[in-house]
């Protein structure tokens, strides 16, 4: 199944149901109008959505229109909860040996994670906004998950079935700010703005056998500028999957339906080339690239991204069909 949430004025939209083709929609007004409902009373709801949904595939529809990405809000506009990880180690790897430091022991048994801004999220084709070039932005191309509940201590295995809908993410940085934030001991605050979404999140069934493990096995694209930068497989490097991610949130609190947790960049390892490391598929943030920059060359080349640069992330599926639409933002300035 695939759900999307239109804008219509209101802070939480109106929920829709997306053909698996992505080309034609239908509101789920009498189903349920907000996602977080849905997520809320899943076992009895989500069952109407999928006939609705499969009605919608067959043609059936009476009500069908053609679906327009550009009218779509984060899939869940709002939520109670935005926890970002990095569950990528090859992507702390990078970023540490660029600056000659090594990777904590614990990094690899215990999941790195942030809480972000959940009340103002951005939708795939609105635009970042940033009231400073010289913030150092920086786009993030991740997959992230929506949860329904799961109880304090649930193991790592079982929090997979906590998994209602994934999404694709840009968790924008503004990595000259993080310098300063981080060392006042407290973590991301200003440093990391609004996060956009997919157009749509979908069920992990529409995954097939890519989802696995609690984890996708799919090449994630980012396309910087026209250019494509990342072609990023993001299964086999997950240090951590989502199961694990989930279940080192609920260590010592219930995670509630629509809680949102975030893989962190997806990032690849290097393979030798002529005794030389090389990044063959890319990079998922301009962080990185710069990081591979300074262990090859000694210092850093590429900038960060300018007023006017457009961003696109993007997966296929197997069918080389587009699972989730694509984000597709420009920067540009705060109006003054």
């Amino acid at each position: 199944m695939k759900l999307a949430t239109y804008k219509d004025g209101s802070r939480d939209g109106q929920l829709v149901v997306v053909s698996r083709d992505l080309s034609t929609a239908h509101y789920a007004t009498g189903i349920a109008s907000k996602l977080q409902q849905v997520l809320d009373d899943w076992n009895f709801l989500a069952p109407q959505l999928e006939d609705l949904y499969t009605t919608l595939n067959q043609g059936k529809a009476r009500h069908a229109f053609p679906f327009d990405p550009t009218q779509c809000m984060a899939p869940l506009p709002r939520a109670y909860q935005w926890a970002d990880g990095s569950a990528y180690l090859n992507h702390v790897e990078l970023v540490r040996a660029a600056r000659n430091s090594e990777v904590p022991a614990s990094f690899y048994t215990d999941p790195l994670m942030y809480q972000g801004g959940s009340d103002d999220f951005i939708g795939p084709r609105d635009p970042v906004v940033c009231p400073d070039e010289a913030y150092g932005i920086d786009f993030e191309a991740e997959i992230a998950v929506i949860t329904g509940d799961v109880p304090m201590q649930t193991t790592a295995d079982d929090a997979i079935e906590g998994v209602r809908l994934l999404m694709l993410a840009n968790d924008v940085s503004l990595r000259n700010l993080i310098p300063n934030e981080l060392a006042k001991g407290f973590g991301f605050f200003q440093s990391k703005p609004a996060t956009a979404f997919s157009p749509v999140a979908i069920t992990p069934d529409e995954l097939g056998d890519a989802w696995q493990g609690g984890r996708v096995h799919l090449t994630l694209q980012s396309t910087w500028n026209g250019r494509k930068v990342g072609m990023c497989e993001a299964g086999p490097e997950m240090t951590f999957h989502f199961g694990q991610l989930i279940a080192h949130i609920c260590k010592t609190r219930n995670v509630r339906a629509g809680s949102i947790v975030g893989s962190g960049t997806v990032s690849n390892k290097s393979v030798e080339v002529n005794g030389q490391p090389e990044w063959p598929k890319g990079y998922s943030c301009i962080a990185e690239k710069r990081a591979i920059e300074t262990i090859l060359d000694g210092k850093p080349s590429t900038e960060f991204m300018k007023f006017g640069d457009t961003i696109r992330i993007e997966m296929k599926g197997r069918n080389g069909e587009s699972l989730f639409g694509e984000i597709e933002q420009e920067i540009v300035p705060l109006a003054k």
